[in-house]
């Protein structure tokens, strides 16, 4: 609407001018970031959109599921709001994700015309002109573009609607050109014949390692993220993604990272290109071993966190927090990295597993600060037969307004079969302003 009208609406209402080249510049910086984090192929996809190529690379964020999930809280954290969405196509999952009224979603393989149906024209990525056009002709949906005979249309409007349609649907491919950095360091290598053997295609990835390598060395770089991206005869795309916890730069090593992965390529018709990027890298010193005739026990375990890692598992360590509760005490850490000088200080013993979220109990105790006389946990009766505590937990008042009064109290329990849990009342026994009174199971003792 023009700009007076919005004012007189809104009261207050705040107006910038628009810069087409900065959100193009921002969007870019974006899709750089999203490369390095979730896909070996992505692109911008233009004015507002970045379009990946997950397939191959999910496994490294636990599942479709949890890897949209994480994008849209990441995008959130910094205040963006985005529309998330995975399906079969480009066409399709540009279309979904215009459309949908939730943050994620994710279209069933083959489920794609029944998503697509009912979406409006506008979004199958045409010229303005020809939506206007077909509206006038009194297309509303894809659904009913889709019935309508190509040969009128075709005529009328050129070959773009039936290459748009084609693609949505899949019948013509559609390949992502990825976004690339000039800081990459990137090794490319061209057949004149295109290769398919499980055999040769090992062969030549581990002659661009060698070459990629070789670069890094003489930049003074360790890769911490490679992706082999193989280009096909039918210009379609495949990308593989291996990761390491820490800068390496080691041949054989990352050979066989590669290796564990080369048997998903699909050659179809064959392969013209392979292209080795380094797309995350960091500085890496060389250490003189010291001489010694005495084999010393090699400790690293960091070959084992890169296998597991490559092979979707999620490798983290648990570090201290400075929080008095309990569940807010502890932190996930990258499973290589610096040592985590502080330590956690209590003079109470913790359990050995701790619940994520308190799990609510029954329990029949005398308020307010004796154990229970017995539990029901999950419809099973514990009789307590040894209890110590309580230990008292304050609210964090200068996170939460609502935490200003709440306590919890904490009582380490043995039941008759020697079992010991960690429960805890929520509130002092006496004042309903600190809590509820009601009880919780909150961890297990080993």
């Amino acid at each position: 609407m023009p700009a007076a009208k919005a004012q007189a609406l809104f009261q207050g209402l705040r107006m910038i001018d628009a810069d087409p080249a900065a959100d193009a510049a921002a969007l870019e910086r974006i899709t750089m970031w999203a490369l390095t984090q979730y896909s070996p192929i992505v692109a911008v996809d233009a004015p507002d959109g970045i379009v990946m190529d997950t397939e191959g690379a999910d496994h490294l964020q636990g599942g479709e599921e949890p890897m949209l999930t994480s994008i849209a809280n990441r995008f959130h954290a910094k205040g963006l709001t985005a529309r998330v969405a995975i399906a079969d196509t480009w066409g399709a999952a540009h279309a979904c994700a215009r459309a949908i009224g939730r943050e994620t979603v994710i279209i069933p393989s083959g489920e794609t015309i029944r998503a697509v149906e009912r979406l409006p024209i506008s979004l199958l990525r045409l010229p303005e002109k020809i939506v206007v056009d077909l509206r006038m002709l009194g297309f509303r949906t894809i659904g009913e573009l889709s019935a309508t005979p190509r040969a009128p249309l075709a005529l009328r409007f050129g070959p773009e609607i039936g290459r748009r349609l084609d693609q949505m649907f899949g019948r013509v491919s559609e390949p992502i050109d990825p976004i690339r950095s000039p800081e990459f360091v990137e090794v490319v290598r061209s057949f004149a014949e295109p290769i398919g053997a499980a055999e040769t295609i090992d062969k030549y990835v581990g002659r661009l390692i060698v070459q990629l390598v070789a670069e890094l060395q003489r930049k003074g770089l360790g890769v911490r993220r490679t992706d082999l991206i193989v280009e096909k005869v039918d210009g379609t795309r495949q990308a593989i993604r291996a990761g390491t916890a820490k800068p390496a730069r080691d041949v054989a090593w990352l050979a066989k990272l590669f290796r564990d992965r080369t048997q998903t390529i699909e050659p179809g018709f064959g392969i013209e290109k392979l292209t080795l990027v380094a797309v995350l890298s960091e500085p890496l010193v060389e250490q003189q071993k010291a001489s010694s005739l005495v084999d010393d026990e090699d400790a690293d375990i960091t070959p084992l966190i890169d296998v597991l890692g490559n092979r979707g598992q999620r490798v983290y360590r648990v570090a201290p927090v400075a929080s008095d509760v309990p569940e807010r005490s502890v932190q996930r850490i990258a499973a290589v990295g610096k040592d985590v000088t502080e330590d956690w200080v209590h003079h109470w013993r913790r359990p050995v597993r701790l619940f994520a979220r308190p799990d609510p109990i029954e329990a029949i105790a005398l308020l307010p600060d004796h154990p229970p006389a017995s539990i029901t946990w999950r419809g099973k009766r514990h009789r307590v037969k040894h209890a110590d505590g309580p230990e008292r937990v304050f609210g964090e008042w200068w996170k939460r307004d609502s935490e200003l009064e709440a306590v919890r109290d904490y009582f380490v329990i043995e039941n008759e079969s020697g079992e010991r849990y960690w429960i805890f009342r929520s509130g002092d026994g006496i004042d309903p302003e600190t809590g509820p009174h009601r009880w919780f199971m909150h961890g297990i003792f080993g």
